[in-house]
């Protein structure tokens, strides 16, 4: 049986940020303390330990904690399996569809960890600037999410301004 390289790039780029996402976290958990913040780049990046039991910037962190339990463990699942169905669509040469996909995917399994094991999601990556303005807290798994679907996004705007232009130059010549 013959495996698509599409297959291998979601397993290898998924398993490395997963491992990556996961490796980070366990530093985080097991070195610092719930709420402490240690300065990078002072009044810019810290690394500051946080426990989000919510979704992306705390989503839904108020919530009953029986919805909080079945969305967030039904979500990831759902997702993955969408991302496999889209996949398949996808050419093996369409490098960055493929790319865009794996990150989202890895990213996915590497905040379900999370959910399973702690019932919240670690983050510590902490952007702000000085007490003006702050970033919500996130992590690798996150950050690999949003870069696949901003990735996605100017994917599906080229190609849409691309189709566009095809289909006035056909008009013109018509």
């Amino acid at each position: 049986m013959k495996i698509d390289s599409k297959y291998l790039v979601l397993a290898t780029i998924a398993g490395t940020l997963v491992v990556l996402d996961q490796l980070t976290k366990i530093y985080v958990h097991a070195n610092f303390q719930l709420g402490e913040t240690v300065p990078v780049i002072q009044d810019v990046f810290h690394i500051t330990y946080v426990r989000n039991t919510g979704a992306a910037f705390g989503i839904f962190r108020d919530s009953a904690p029986w919805f909080r339990d079945v969305f967030f463990l039904s979500m990831p699942p759902i997702a993955m399996a969408i991302i496999l169905l889209m996949l398949r669509t996808v050419p093996n040469s369409d490098r960055i569809q493929v790319f865009s996909l794996s990150m989202i995917f890895g990213g996915a399994i590497g905040n379900y960890i999370d959910r399973l094991r702690f019932g919240y999601v670690i983050d510590f990556l902490d952007f702000h600037w000085r007490d003006v303005w702050s970033y919500p807290a996130f992590n690798v798994a996150d950050s690999a999410i949003v870069t696949g679907v901003c990735l996605l996004l100017v994917i599906m705007t080229l190609r849409d301004r691309a189709a566009k232009k095809a289909a006035q130059a056909a008009a013109q010549r018509a």
